[in-house]
């Protein structure tokens, strides 16, 4: 055999839905759920974050904004 040539002997399984969905669900059973509460409470983090960036950049943006208009347009 040549040098650095590697020989595999392993058969490769054919493709089976039934196996597909059945490990599917052997792997949704693995995870480690959220409680309700706990997903509520992460859902209103994610929410109140958004809102403080989407103002914060919307500040950021009429300030550029008016910055351009009065430095480079002359307005």
């Amino acid at each position: 055999m040549a040098k650095g040539t590697v020989t595999t002997t392993t058969a490769k399984r054919g493709f089976s839905i039934t196996r597909f969905f059945g490990d599917i669900t052997a792997e949704l059973k693995k995870v480690a759920w959220l409680s309700r509460r706990e997903a509520a409470y992460l859902t209103g983090v994610v929410i109140i974050v958004t809102v403080i960036a989407g103002v914060v950049l919307g500040f950021l943006d009429m300030g550029f904004t008016n910055l351009v208009n009065n430095v480079f347009l002359g307005g």
